[in-house]
């Protein structure tokens, strides 16, 4: 029986497993949905013998632009009460991170290829991959480090080490894809009518290895990441994702959210303006 998704696509062909994040006219924001599907969608292809590799991609105009924040920020969805129980918040976001590693976890090799955006969230989705071919002219960066979120994948300092993650993060600033490139954080980037292209080449390149011969070489790279502590640097940083959103400050993002719209609330984030302390309506002068 064929599995049905409501987030995502899934199709194989050529040795090539394809799961594209499929909410195009929300560019792919993540929903209650998307994290578990993309985790069954990783576990059809590695249980497929015809499957070398996976390529992941987003419909439409993005890859994919992080959390939906109408659905949870300005529907409140991932804020509780006044009284916070942090474990059960714990769960549901280490929930979300366990699906999107799946990506990392996966015994076959996995390719993102990214256009548009891939922020917040979908940075998250992004990094997880093997490997990241991005569109020279798309964008990477984790904006909610502003306020009201923790990247809980925790790959930036993996991939661009301590002072370039810290760049990332202490702004929430994004970056094009030709200078993720130069900063080692993706693969390569490539100008965009040529993206397509290139992951093929790429995915059929690798999709020639046999499947024994791909599971071994990434088993090998990958545990030497455990061994420099990435599940623990992962349980951390997703109980500080749950922090962020339950402090004075994310209380009062999520608040202007629902008062005034999550579009209010980014253009707030994203502008520079600071972020009111301990939750005053307005910051100082």
């Amino acid at each position: 029986m064929d599995t049905i998704f409501r987030s995502i696509e899934y199709r194989t062909e050529r040795r090539r497993a394809y799961i594209t994040l499929n909410r195009p006219e929300r560019l792919n924001a993540i929903d209650r949905w998307m994290p578990r599907e993309i985790h069954d969608a990783v576990e059809l292809a590695n249980d497929d013998p015809g499957v070398h590799v996976i390529v992941l991609q987003g419909a439409g105009r993005s890859f994919c632009a992080g959390y939906d924040l109408k659905e949870f920020a300005e529907g409140g969805v991932g804020t509780q009460g006044a009284v916070w129980d942090p474990i059960k918040d714990f769960r549901a976001m280490k929930g979300n991170t366990d699906d999107f590693f799946s990506l990392w976890r996966s015994l076959k090799p996995t390719i993102a290829k990214v256009h548009g955006h891939a922020v917040a969230g979908g940075s998250d989705i992004a990094l997880s991959c093997d490997l990241v071919v991005m569109a020279d002219d798309a964008k990477v960066g984790y904006m909610p480090a502003r306020v009201w979120g923790c990247p809980t994948t925790a790959m930036w300092v993996y991939r661009l080490g301590a002072e370039r993650a810290k760049r990332m993060l202490l702004t929430g600033d994004t970056i094009d894809g030709r200078t993720a490139a130069e900063w080692g954080l993706v693969l390569e980037a490539v100008p965009a009518d040529t993206l397509d292209t290139r992951v093929e080449e790429l995915a059929e390149r690798i999709a020639g290895v046999p499947v024994n011969q791909l599971v071994m070489q990434k088993l090998m790279i990958n545990q030497a990441y455990d061994n420099m502590g990435l599940t623990g640097t992962q349980i951390l940083a997703s109980l500080f994702d749950g922090i962020t959103r339950h402090s004075p400050e994310g209380r009062w993002f999520q608040q202007l959210a629902a008062d005034e719209g999550f579009h209010a609330a980014v253009e707030w984030r994203d502008s520079g303006r600071w972020i009111p302390e301990g939750g005053r309506a307005e910051a100082p002068d």
